[in-house]
């Protein structure tokens, strides 16, 4: 057996599954994995002065989580705002602890543990106002006098260019007035703004009362480490958030709740922890079986049916493909061309797609032109994956003397922007083949990014590249000799479709993981790479044998045709070889 091929038992993960608890839903399991968010609030509610962000991401039901967040926090006493006569015959306002002995006193009363204000935040939802009534003008309460702990949108809040001073002004004052009828009003209130990471780097550097301000950050983390925590803890995460929606999980449908989340964190000992996308794809489950008791079967049809939803692109490009009006084979050999793997990217759906790469070389000064790059649909980091594939090239072939050939690479049929560095493996192979003059099995894909020491590192959409080709040779048929080369640094994020791992189990589609690049060329060119000896000659049976002698004959070393100029050279008497 080649060692180089992945066994099936490596091709998904493999779970431990716990029984699920019986235990009502208890809301504190949505801080799994929240150690940073913890130890903020504990400082947060620890030092007076130092306000509390919350860096979040898209996935996290704010709600849901601020809730579980407020319940490890000891809910503090009853304060009352009193109105009370200062030595001037002025009125000024406090918090007290004990009921005023009237009525008339009180003003306002804490009794909120806490409030989260989002979307369009108004002056008086905050502050509160002033309103009239049979009594005379009197203090309506908003939120920073209700509440102990008072939760902002950071996006909402900075869109309110005039609100966000104010609130950075209340801060340094520790203070706030309404009107100016009514008194200053002293802050007693814990404020923690809640948003994405990105905008607390931006507003850190462009307000200095920010930064003054809030001084402790929490990132949320979006998913965890099975090395760390355990599969029970998870799954209780899972029954809380099926609460949420109210729906009630079924023994069976952790595995593929398991199975999904290891897919959206693309590896197989971490797992999300996005509420939002479990919460709605429990919804859909339940909507498609009838049922609020969703099992196993539930689950994939939810699946199946939010891919189907979304997938009209992917089914297009199918098309191209079986219509055969994109060029790409998947059986015989080729010199010089190669089938790389890409991954689209749409805003919330990605897919594999095959991309024929070819290359073609000549005499020259050297250069390996990148066609992508010169036609500007090359983004900088293919042109980087470029450049160290050049460097890899002159390492070995140019220690001593220049290289006279130049080389073109292109992706065929290509009319929209490449980026990236994980096709400079195979553009490394189709440049070998060139050069050579070695053809390539077309049967196989590959996928790999190279350092300047032709090391293959890992790449990003393993299991959307793997299942793109996969698709395209069961659409054709599956011959027992197609497959994927691929980085064996990736192996732990694999998780593929079930159909893809039978097929590899019956021997009908190879992958193979691979740590350098002359592993690759061997698996594609079916000869040894070499290996150079002392002075840095390859064997004349080995491909880099082959690329050594053809860059020789390009340099007049070799035995390679006459040119025009040196024939009639020769015919006079002239020239001599």
């Amino acid at each position: 057996m080649n060692p180089l091929l992945i066994p099936t038992s490596s091709l998904a993960p493999q779970f431990n599954l716990p029984s699920l608890s019986t235990s009502p839903a208890n809301v504190a399991a949505l801080l799994l994995g929240q150690e940073r968010a913890l130890d903020a609030l504990k400082l947060h509610a620890t030092i007076a002065d130092q306000q509390l962000y919350l860096a979040d991401f898209p996935g996290i039901d704010r709600h849901l989580f601020i809730q579980a967040l407020m319940q490890t926090v000891e809910k503090g006493p009853k304060a009352y705002l009193v109105t009370a006569p200062t030595a001037d015959n002025t009125i000024s306002t406090q918090w007290q602890a004990e009921p005023p002995e009237t009525p008339l006193e009180c003003i306002a009363e804490k009794n909120t543990q806490y409030r989260y204000l989002s979307g369009n935040i108004r002056r008086a939802e905050l502050l509160g106002q002033k309103v009239q009534s049979a009594h005379g003008t009197h203090y309506q309460a908003g939120a920073l006098s209700q509440c102990e702990y008072l939760f902002i949108c950071a996006e909402s809040l900075w869109k309110r260019e005039g609100l966000w001073d104010l609130v950075m002004q209340i801060l340094a004052q520790k203070t706030y007035q309404i009107c100016s009828q009514l008194p200053a009003i002293p802050l007693n209130c814990k404020v923690i703004l809640v948003g994405a990471g990105m905008l607390y780097s931006q507003v850190r550097t462009e307000d200095w009362q920010f930064q003054r301000h809030f001084t402790l950050l929490a990132e949320l983390a979006s998913e965890i480490d099975l090395n760390r925590y355990s599969s029970s803890q998870y799954a209780a995460w899972l029954q809380t958030v099926a609460h949420s929606v109210n729906v009630t999980l079924a023994q069976s449908s952790l595995a593929p709740l398991f199975r999904h989340s290891a897919r959206l964190t693309e590896h197989q000992r971490r797992l999300s922890l996005s509420m939002l996308d479990f919460a709605s794809l429990m919804a859909q489950a339940k909507a498609y079986c009838g049922s609020s008791h969703i099992d196993a079967n539930s689950i994939d049809t939810a699946l199946k049916q939010a891919h189907f939803r979304h997938n009209s692109s992917e089914e297009f490009s199918r098309q191209s493909f079986d219509d055969h009006f994109i060029n790409l084979p998947t059986s015989g050999a080729m010199v010089g061309q190669i089938n790389g793997l890409t991954v689209i990217d749409a805003i919330d759906y990605s897919y594999g797609e095959p991309a024929r790469i070819t290359a073609s070389v000549h005499y020259g000064d050297g250069e390996v032109a990148d066609i992508e790059r010169k036609s500007e649909l090359g983004g900088n980091i293919h042109a980087k994956g470029m450049m160290i594939l050049s460097a890899c090239l002159y390492r070995i072939f140019g220690r001593d003397a220049p290289l006279h050939l130049n080389a073109n690479i292109v992706f065929e049929q290509s009319y929209q922007e490449i980026d990236g560095d994980s096709a400079s493996l195979a553009e490394y192979c189709c440049l070998m083949s060139a050069i050579a003059e070695q053809p390539i099995v077309q049967s196989l894909a590959i996928t790999g990014a190279l350092d300047q020491f032709g090391n293959v590192q890992a790449i990003g959409g393993i299991n959307e590249k793997i299942e793109g080709f996969f698709d395209l040779c069961e659409r054709r048929g599956l011959t027992g000799e197609q497959g994927v080369i691929m980085p064996k640094s990736n192996v732990l994020q694999l998780n593929l479709a079930p159909k893809v791992i039978t097929a590899v189990g019956q021997g009908l589609f190879h992958i193979y993981a691979i740590e350098h690049m002359d592993e690759a060329v061997e698996l594609l060119m079916q000869m040894p790479a070499g290996v150079a000896d002392e002075d840095n000659d390859f064997p004349h049976d080995s491909l880099y044998g082959l690329v050594q002698e053809r860059l020789d004959k390009l340099a007049g070393n070799g035995d390679e045709e006459l040119g025009l100029i040196s024939k009639l050279l020769a015919k006079i008497g002239l020239f001599r070889r």
